[in-house]
């Protein structure tokens, strides 16, 4: 497969472009985008789209030094709110198995480990002992999320600084009376649910909490799974629902119609045989020949020859006693000239509305796919846009997508980039 356009996109065109920063998160409200990036020093964009053809940074927050990153985003009314996450958490975290990997390897060996050995068992280089050491002795303590007031777009304001504990929150969800954050918790395993009122934003208040059992140790719960395998991705309110991803325990449904009181309604799970975790989950809007329709993406991640890649599921939720699979969606590692090039190839995220049965799924190097699943059993793409790598990439990332009331496409890549696209409706 070649590089030219016609093979790179189908049914979808790009009318604006901007060279930003990678991206984790993008939503769109009232003509402005705003981006929570991947790395510091780069926090959050906020960029002017009332003309898609020529999109302006009206702001920028950069970020104090590199201990945190701030790479999801969201916004109601005048209100923005972003995660702090630790940055490169997934490795500094390694340090904390540093005291006892070093008393177990003295054990066998009569002698102190040295750094090779040490790095060995924790799957790291010898060079990266002395920073992992660093780092536990140091801590995080900045993990939570911000409260910004976006009144004035070209002068976002930090009104509140919540930290919660360890690396701090992931993806969440917000609306204009509570903020969804899925969050590390003192006692607890893995990120839970916890519940914020935002009735005075400059000070969200704690209203409930809810986690999967076995996650509460302090409470002497005991887990059947090993390490963070199971934890709470992100949950996204539907009416009285929330939707929640559960990584590598398929996902659940619960009732917060009594927001102090979550509980779970409804449970699914397909992990094993399928290796890669949910990332989200959520209903259309409407159900299609009587039934309730649930789409689930799964994240692609370090892929192994022979596995399957990360891809789309539809459920047939209807009965919370009786979920079923109706049909999956894949992209072919043909279907894009960077399917084996350095970087992920498979499934990441969805735009979080299901308003129509139109899915808009972001696919890594596979860029952006479009996927009508009006026939919950046949879904079928209807459009593709896969950007070139921009710089020294050797692939495309595309991390996140959001679609406006018009229905332009506002794609974001991991690595760097930020593409305004439009349908054609050949």
């Amino acid at each position: 497969m070649g590089s030219s356009r016609d093979a790179l996109a189908r049914n979808i065109r790009r009318i604006g472009h901007l060279d930003l920063p990678g991206g984790g998160q993008v939503v769109v409200q009232d003509g402005y985008a705003y981006i929570g990036h991947m790395k510091p020093p780069f926090g959050t964009t906020i960029v002017d789209v009332s003309d898609p053809g020529n999109p302006r940074i009206a702001a920028q927050i950069m970020l104090d030094g590199d201990a945190s990153h701030t790479h999801k985003v969201r916004v109601v009314g005048d209100l923005m709110i972003t995660n702090v996450e630790q940055n490169r958490r997934h490795f500094l975290r390694k340090g904390e198995a540093l005291p006892e990997t070093r008393a177990g390897l003295a054990a066998t060996l009569g002698r102190m480990p040295e750094d090779g050995e040490l790095a060995a068992a924790l799957g790291v280089e010898a060079a990266d002992i002395a920073e992992l050491d660093a780092a536990r002795l140091r801590g995080y303590h900045d993990g939570g999320f911000k409260v910004y007031d976006i009144a004035d777009k070209t002068r976002p304001r930090e009104i509140a600084h919540q930290r919660t504990f360890g690396f701090g929150s992931h993806r969440f969800d917000m609306d204009a009376d509570y903020a969804y954050i899925s969050t590390e918790m003192e006692g607890y395993l893995g990120n839970i649910l916890v519940i914020y009122d935002l009735k005075d934003p400059e000070r969200p208040t704690e209203v409930s909490r809810w986690h999967m059992p076995g996650q509460h140790i302090a409470a002497g719960e005991k887990p059947t799974w090993k390490g963070y395998k199971n934890r709470l991705h992100h949950a996204l309110r539907v009416g009285d629902e929330l939707w929640a991803s559960v990584w590598h325990a398929g996902f659940r449904v619960l009732d917060v119609s009594d927001i102090t009181k979550p509980r779970t309604l409804a449970s699914h799970d397909y992990h094993p045989p399928f290796p890669e975790p949910t990332h989200t989950v959520l209903p259309l809007a409407q159900r299609i020949g009587g039934r309730r329709i649930a789409v689930a993406v799964d994240e692609e991640h370090d892929h192994r020859r022979g596995r399957l890649h990360a891809f789309l599921w539809v459920f047939d939720v209807t009965d919370y006693d009786n979920i079923v699979a109706l049909s999956a969606f894949d992209v072919s590692e043909l279907d894009s000239p960077w399917a084996r090039a350095p970087g992920r190839f498979g499934a990441h995220q969805f735009r979080e509305k299901l308003d129509t049965p139109l899915v808009y799924a972001t696919w890594f190097s596979g860029g952006l796919r479009v996927v009508d699943v009006s026939d919950p059993f046949a879904p079928v793409e209807t459009a593709h846009f896969i950007p070139e790598p921009r710089g020294d990439e050797p692939s495309p990332q595309s991390n996140d997508v959001d679609v406006d009331d018009n229905g332009l496409m506002y794609l974001i890549d991991r690595n760097r980039g930020f593409d305004i696209l439009e349908m054609t409706g050949d």
